[in-house]
């Protein structure tokens, strides 16, 4: 199961990633904090990802580009084609770097 947890007022509850995508309305940028650059490729972001010790995953799924890191079992998965690239992947990286990534409308 996977998804974005939604939290409110009066509680919280798990949406799947495509009706989370559905209730997006604008679109979003994911942003790196220490410079304002806002993530334009997938090379950018790796570079990024590598300099705080996430390293290239190459898992079975051949259609997912994946970052690991040795200190912890996270993994990052993103679709190979960046144009799918949305705001629930963006918020996945950022979970995972705290204080690092920031996504905002575009």
């Amino acid at each position: 199961m996977s998804g974005v947890w939604v939290f409110k007022k009066d509680g919280f509850r798990l949406m799947e990633n495509r009706q989370a995508e559905r209730c997006s309305l604008n679109k979003k940028v994911l942003v790196y904090l220490a410079s304002g650059e806002v993530v334009s490729s997938y090379s950018s972001l790796e570079q990024i990802l590598s300099n705080l010790g996430w390293e290239r995953y190459y898992g079975r799924d051949l259609q997912l580009y994946q970052f690991h890191k040795h200190s912890s079992t996270d993994l990052i998965s993103l679709p190979l084609d960046f144009s799918k690239f949305t705001s629930v992947h963006m918020y996945d990286i950022v979970i995972k770097n705290p204080n690092v990534f920031h996504v905002r409308d575009k």
